[in-house]
C-alpha cells in the first residue's frame, strides 16, 4: 500500500514522503492516527502542488536547521549521574538529560530531535545525534560521569 506521510514517523519517513507499507500497518495504524493518507492519484497531484508552493519556505527551514547545527558543532557535554561502586548508573541517561545539558550551555534543542542509539547505563563516552531536518543532523559527543 502506498501512502503519503502527513508527519514525520521515525523509522519510516518524513512529512510528505510517499512510502510503501504493509496494508495492515497503513489501514490500522497510520491512517486512523492521522499520520498518513492513501496515495491516490488526486492526493499525489495535491502533494506536488503543495510542495511546489512551499519550496521557498522549505529552503528557509533547512537554512535555519543548518544554522542551528553549526551552532552545536564542537559542543561536548558532561552529564553527571548517580552510580553504584561498579560504575553502573541508577536508571539511564536519556534525551531529556542531554537537552537540559544543552540548554545550560545556551542551546535550546527539543528533546524529540535527540536520538540516542544505545541504552546508556554505564559511565563512559557516548554520542547522540540531533536531527534538525531530514538532511541536517549533528553528532554531539557526551561523557557520563559519576556524581
Amino acid at each position: 500500500m502506498k501512502i503519503i506521510l502527513k508527519e514525520d514517523v521515525r523509522g519510516l519517513g518524513y512529512k510528505d514522503d510517499v512510502v510503501e507499507v504493509r496494508d495492515g500497518y497503513g489501514r490500522n495504524y497510520l491512517i486512523p492516527q492521522g499520520k498518513a493518507v492513501v496515495a491516490t492519484t488526486s492526493a499525489l497531484k495535491v502533494l506536488a502542488e503543495n510542495q511546489r508552493q512551499r519550496a521557498h519556505k522549505l529552503a528557509q527551514i533547512k537554512a535555519d536547521a543548518e544554522a542551528a547545527a553549526a551552532a552545536l558543532e564542537g559542543v561536548a557535554l558532561t552529564i553527571g549521574a548517580k552510580t553504584s561502586s561498579t560504575g553502573t548508573i541508577f536508571g539511564s541517561v536519556n534525551a531529556i538529560q542531554i537537552a537540559e545539558a544543552l540548554e545550560k550551555l545556551g542551546h535550546n534543542v527539543d528533546r524529540k530531535l535527540i536520538i540516542i542509539k544505545d541504552n546508556i547505563k554505564e559511565v563512559g563516552k557516548y554520542t547522540a545525534t540531533v536531527q534538525f531536518h531530514k538532511e541536517v543532523a549533528v553528532e554531539i559527543p557526551f561523557e557520563v560521569v559519576a556524581e
